[in-house]
Parts: C-alpha cells; sequence; structure tokens
C-alpha cells in the first residue's frame, strides 16, 4: 500500500474508534429512564458532539481511502477496529477481556496483517 493509503487508515481507524469511544462514554452516563428524556440528554453530551464531529471528518477519509485501494482490501483493514475498540472499551471502561476475546482479536489482528502486507 502506498503511503497517503497507510495515513489514510491510520487516521480513519483513529477516527472512527475515538467516535465509537465518544458514543459509548455519551450513552453510558447517569440518565432519565424515559425514552424521550433519555435522547435529549444524550444529545447535550459533549462526547456525542466529538463521536458525530469524528465520524463526519472520517467519512470523508473512508472515502479517500476506498477511491486509492479496492475495496474487498479497504473493508478488512477496516475491521482492525474491533481490537482498536475491545482495548478501548478494556482500558476506558472497565470492560471484560475474555481468553476468547483476547483470541479473536488475535485472529483478526492477523488477517488485517496479512492483507496490509499484500
Amino acid at each position: 500500500m502506498a503511503l497517503n493509503a497507510w495515513l489514510l487508515w491510520l487516521s480513519n481507524m483513529l477516527l472512527d474508534s475515538i467516535g465509537q469511544l465518544a458514543f459509548k462514554a455519551a450513552a453510558g452516563k447517569e440518565h432519565p429512564s424515559n425514552g424521550l428524556d433519555y435522547w435529549w440528554f444524550v444529545a447535550r453530551q459533549p462526547f456525542i458532539h466529538l463521536g458525530v464531529a469524528c465520524y463526519l471528518v472520517e467519512f470523508v477519509l473512508w472515502l479517500a481511502f476506498l477511491s486509492i485501494v479496492p475495496l474487498s482490501e479497504g473493508v478488512i483493514l477496516g475491521s482492525i477496529n474491533i481490537v482498536t475498540l475491545m482495548l478501548g472499551g478494556h482500558f476506558l471502561f472497565g470492560e471484560r477481556l475474555t481468553s476468547w476475546r483476547v483470541a479473536g482479536m488475535a485472529f483478526v489482528a492477523f488477517g488485517v496483517s496479512l492483507v496490509g502486507i499484500n
């Protein structure tokens, strides 16, 4: 892969991970349990705004990335976010990393590396 493809991929991975973790932070706060009250509460959380901003920029970068790599490679390379999100969930939110999850992350990382070195 060319250097610009690598930079787009890394930027995309970073923005997607930050966006997903920001959404989790916004949704995981103490909130009213009523339906509409919950959505108004979430809409006012700074983390939801961060997540949306990351997704908007990521959308543009993802389009740029897919314009220079084959779709089959791009989608598989994008799946590395599974690993970054599981690690982020563990370190930021105390989510469990079971041996099965770690094995799954290793398989995903191995598969992505196989596609990336091609």
